[in-house]
């Protein structure tokens, strides 16, 4: 247990970035309150920017990323854990200043873990990871800020992690769900996860008009820019749209006519820094009431070897659904 095999990311002379697998030791992670022996990770946008040198995301190398983990704990310092259990650690600092899931091992505090429910899987955790529990967060606000039954709810950067889970989430709860996506390719992979219809990105766009015609009951936005602007714009009165993502813009350009003239709502959702409790309420969402079954051309599971080329391809906007790390066997 001593020693353990990890994705490294370091800092060359000349400024650029080189990523090793290489074999590191307990003793170089932090002395934190949980040792977990990580059997399941998985590769989120945040992670290939931190693979690369991203120093808003990262600011010290070398690093393992990774900002999801799920696995054994090996060690506890607090009655709250204990040798075996298993649990799923998201969010806080892990993967971004302290040493992630590409690593067969993590440790840290106590208050970042969720003990795994015992309807999930560590698998199946991972196939949701932080994509699936943002999904799960986004679904959760929609309804607690009046989604109505049945109602018609578009889904941006739809083939993406969290919007193909949103889909998944949406449809099992019996709304009828619009895919918007630049991958019109990927329709038949769409309607396989439940969405309804299938958009061109571009055709939900209008950067010129203050307001567009009422269409949508909700709307999950993955990707910021125009597309959540426009989205918000053809809000139905009342109606909510929830944000977590800037792969289009952080900038949002827009009047405040939708919100003073028709009463919508423009939801932020944060996976990173919620409460723990609250964590512990999505992922009991997630195992019980938005268990599903995912096909397995929704995921790829690759070891750590083939992580490396997957992190090129999710920068380029090349990944439809997950990718699962599976790390070796102790």
């Amino acid at each position: 247990m001593e020693r353990f095999n990890a994705l490294v990311i370091y800092e060359k002379d000349d400024g650029t970035f080189e990523r090793k697998i290489e074999e590191r030791q307990i003793s170089d992670l932090p002395d934190n309150d949980v040792l977990i022996r990580v059997y399941y990770s998985s590769l989120n946008y945040k992670d290939a920017l931190s693979a690369t040198g991203n120093k808003g995301v990262t600011r010290n190398y070398p690093h393992t990323p990774g900002i999801d983990a799920a696995g054994v704990v090996v060690k506890s310092k607090t009655n709250d854990f204990k040798e075996g259990d298993e649990v799923i650690v998201i969010g806080y600092d892990l993967g971004m200043n302290t040493p992630g899931g590409f690593g067969e091992y993590i440790s840290v505090p106590a208050n970042w873990v969720v003990k795994k429910p015992e309807s999930l899987t560590l698998k199946q955790a991972m196939i949701y990871g932080t994509a699936g529990f943002t999904a799960a967060m986004s679904v959760d606000k929609l309804q607690k800020f009046g989604l109505k039954d049945g109602g018609k709810v578009l889904v941006t950067g739809a083939t993406g992690g969290v919007g193909s889970i949103a889909i998944a989430i949406l449809a099992k709860e019996g709304y009828q769900v619009i895919a918007a996506t630049g991958k019109i390719d990927q329709t038949e992979f769409l309607k396989s996860l439940g969405a309804s219809e299938i958009v061109n990105r571009n055709d939900i766009i209008d950067e010129k008009k203050a307001l567009l015609r009422e269409t949508w009951d909700g709307v999950v936005d993955t990707v910021g820019g125009s597309i959540l602007a426009s989205a918000i714009k053809a809000l139905k009165y009342g109606c909510s749209a929830t944000t977590c993502g800037l792969a289009q813009s952080p900038k949002l350009d827009i009047t405040v006519f939708p919100f003073i003239l028709r009463g919508v709502n423009l939801l932020g959702i944060d996976s990173v820094e919620c409460d723990i409790e609250f964590k512990k309420y999505i992922w009991n969402k997630i195992a019980n009431d938005w268990n599903i079954d995912f096909h397995d051309d929704f995921y790829e599971e690759v070891s750590l070897e083939q992580l490396n080329e997957k992190i090129d391809l999710i920068l380029q906007g090349k990944i439809k659904g997950r990718v699962v790390l599976k790390h070796s066997a102790p």
